[in-house]
């Protein structure tokens, strides 16, 4: 796509540096912890979550390791929700820039989305040091992490671009997009193994949501595969609907990326 192509140009890279390291600058500015927060947040957000789910409601019991099961959610939902979050803003608080200078509107997004992909990268370095702690041996299909990480990526990019225009014009729907992470958070198999859930029809419909699937697939990669991990080829046995969590990002990507191209050139007038 067009957009694709023309973040190959020196100038338009240069440009794109530059607003990752202000972006950087300006979410961190006079906090005393800085980048640290970045860390910080899902390891207290792990503890919290990990006391609560072992003690008070044991839903972990029979994972096997699951500390690591746990944590491997919460790295990869916070990735996409800050993304798909600070995205959403990013045009608007961008505003003055755009009335001023020819800025390619795009790159204002897609800088916003690699700081979040930043901050995933050092979660995923403390997770190795987690699992390493909790005697995780590495499996080999660990080597499929990075093509889970780009699913969601795109999965995140596409919803950020549409939200980035839709929220120029409307404002509300930074509400509305809260309440739907919130609920996303907690229908999706973050905290819970889907083998507490016996209804097979009911594992499908969740398989549905594609951070369902990257999920447990980051999980199978990274810790075990036993019987303990429901996948989604083992939910579908294999069949063509399996497939259906990756044409959803597919589909979202090119509707994202379509309708801010179509907005684009209306956000001056709405700034």
């Amino acid at each position: 796509m067009g957009i694709v192509k023309r973040v190959n140009s020196k100038k338009n890279r240069a440009l794109l540096l530059q607003l990752v390291k202000t972006d950087f600058k300006l979410r961190y500015q006079g906090s005393v912890v800085g980048y640290l927060w970045s860390l910080l947040r899902p390891l207290f957000m792990f503890l919290i979550l990990y006391v609560v789910f072992t003690t008070v409601f044991p839903l972990g019991r029979g994972v096997p390791h699951y500390p690591v099961y746990l944590f491997v959610g919460i790295i990869l939902w916070n990735f996409f929700a800050e993304m798909t979050q600070q995205s959403l803003g990013s045009i608007v608080g961008r505003g003055d820039l755009i009335r001023k200078i020819r800025i390619p509107r795009w790159m204002v997004v897609f800088s916003t989305s690699l700081n979040a992909l930043i901050n995933l990268g050092l979660n995923l370095v403390v997770l190795m040091v987690f699992m390493a702690l909790n005697h995780v041996a590495p499996l080999a299909t660990l080597l499929w992490l990075p093509l889970i990480v780009i699913e969601v990526y795109i999965f995140g990019l596409g919803i950020s671009f549409f939200l980035a225009a839709l929220f120029v014009k409307y404002r509300d729907i930074q509400y509305v997009w809260e309440l739907i992470l919130q609920a996303g958070f907690y229908l999706t198999p973050i905290l819970y193994p889907l083998t507490r859930i016996e209804n097979p029809t009911f594992q499908k419909i969740l398989f549905m949501n594609p951070m369902a699937q990257a999920i447990q697939d980051a999980r199978y990669a990274l810790v075990s595969h036993d019987n303990a991990i429901v996948t989604i080829w083992r939910a579908f046995d294999g069949g063509w609907y399996a497939l259906f969590p990756f044409a959803v990002v597919i589909a979202l990507f090119c509707v994202g990326i379509t309708y801010f191209r179509n907005q684009q050139n209306s956000f001056a007038e709405n700034l």
